[in-house]
């Protein structure tokens, strides 16, 4: 059909993330390299408009909210000014064997302070 399939777009959302940790918070393997993961509990995507085979998508990220032990994250993807999708995923820190783990301390501050940003 030469459209991006929808499930990609949950792809998407976790690379944007991953990157905005890198770029605002700490990269992400060193949460792993603690033995600590966000871990996915809920996904929400609005689908808007349909990305095609060859796009140039630019993904928004921020943090909406920032609890001692999860938080959720949103997203806009678009293709320059078009809004394609919106979206958010909810996540909880666990540990290797998945309970829930506090966000060190440290972490907790600086993606509260970023929070709507």
């Amino acid at each position: 059909m030469g459209i991006v399939h929808h499930a990609n777009y949950v792809r998407f959302l976790e690379e944007a993330r991953v990157v905005w940790m890198d770029e605002h918070d700490r990269p992400y393997r060193e949460y792993a390299a603690e033995g600590l993961h966000f871990a996915t509990t809920a996904i929400e995507l609005r689908y808007l408009r349909s990305a095609v085979f060859d796009d140039v998508l630019a993904i928004t990220t921020w943090p909406e909210w920032v609890r001692g032990a999860s938080l959720r994250m949103a997203y806009e993807i678009r293709r320059g000014d078009e809004l394609l999708a919106a979206g958010a995923s909810e996540h909880a820190m666990v540990d290797l064997d998945g309970r829930p783990r506090r966000i060190p301390a440290e972490q907790l501050a600086v993606l509260r302070e970023r929070v709507g940003r």
